[in-house]
């Protein structure tokens, strides 16, 4: 069976209480995750802390932790103190983001990102082990440190996000899991024999390798307003967050849709660039519309051979109130 999980929005919310209520209502849905994402809003590492404090059983992880912001040796740390805040409950998810966030954000250079995360991950898993920090790689050479505190008795699990063949494969043949977004099934399909040439590389069970795909998800009475926010929610990542969406459309039989949404978005025409995502590729790309049509939606992707967690993550348009409908419209009893 596919777990449901929670991608909290990535949209800033009125407050810290409010991201712990939407946390706390999936709990009672019994969904088996939340997903912290990071971008330019409230940072991850304070926000987890605050809700490992206030939930009990739901776990809880990154999605994504940059590997350019931090350093791989405070990753680790902060991944150790996360899982013994939350009791044990957190999982990694990293990856290198995009060059829009890296470099119009941080500041840094997008230079290398698939060595630099694998780099991260040798290193963040010596952390989180309680090893002795000895490390010679191609960007990172490291010496001399271990933690100062008793190392987490089980380590938290590092999930790696990507779109395209070699990261993917990457994290097949390194990571514990691959976080996917903005896939349709075919599409991810396709990634799926990426990361198993990896699991292969690594000489390791795909199997072993947690999936977990991350759905834009709306779900209403009102379908139409559903659909509305999840298409407006794709043209801006498609449009508006650099070629890393594009490139992932254009490589699933999209190359025309996705060119369109990202000339309308830059010329300004945010409503072409919307209306470029129709009914069909909606449909391909998120799980939006009313309650009956969105469990028809799940039915697709969670019958992909492969995936172990579809995680929610309500449009950036979604108000507080839309966010609770979705949730609850989703809820793995329903």
């Amino acid at each position: 069976m596919t777990d449901r999980e929670i991608h909290l929005p990535v949209a800033a919310q009125p407050s810290i209480d409010d991201i712990v209520a939407i946390t706390q209502r999936a709990e009672e849905n019994d969904y088996v995750r939340a997903w912290m994402p990071e971008t330019w809003g409230r940072d991850a590492v304070t926000t987890l802390t605050m809700l490992a404090e206030r939930t009990d059983e739901i776990e809880l992880g990154t999605s994504i932790a940059n590997v350019f912001s931090r350093s791989p040796a405070l990753l680790g740390q902060t991944a150790a103190t996360l899982q013994e805040a939350s009791d044990g409950r957190f999982r990694l998810g990293m990856g290198p983001s995009g060059p829009a966030v890296i470099e119009g954000w941080h500041g840094e250079s997008f230079e290398r990102p698939l060595r630099r995360t694998r780099e991260y991950i040798d290193i963040v898993r010596r952390v989180v082990e309680g090893d002795g920090l000895e490390y010679d790689g191609d960007i990172y050479t490291l010496s001399g440190f271990r933690l100062r505190f008793d190392p987490p008795e089980t380590p938290p699990p590092i999930d790696v996000a990507g779109m395209g063949p070699k990261s993917v494969e990457l994290a097949g043949r390194f990571a514990d899991g691959w976080h996917a977004t903005t896939f349709t099934p075919d599409g991810l399909r396709e990634r799926l024999e990426d990361l198993h040439r990896g699991a292969e590389l690594g000489d390791r069970s795909p199997d072993d390798i947690r999936v977990t795909l991350s759905l834009p998800c709306c779900v209403l009475e009102n379908g139409e307003r559903a659909r509305e926010l999840a298409a407006q929610h794709l043209a801006f990542y498609v449009g508006g967050m650099g070629t890393y969406y594009r490139e992932s459309l254009s490589r699933q039989g999209y190359e025309d849709e996705a060119n369109e949404i990202a000339a309308s978005w830059a010329s300004g025409d945010r409503e072409a660039a919307v209306n470029v995502l129709d009914d069909g590729l909606l449909d391909e790309l998120a799980i939006a519309g009313d309650p009956a049509h969105a469990r028809e939606q799940l039915a697709e992707f969670a019958d992909i051979d492969g995936l172990d967690a579809i995680a929610m993550a309500p449009p950036r348009g979604a108000s507080g109130d839309d966010i609770a409908a979705t949730v609850d419209a989703m809820a793995p009893d329903n």
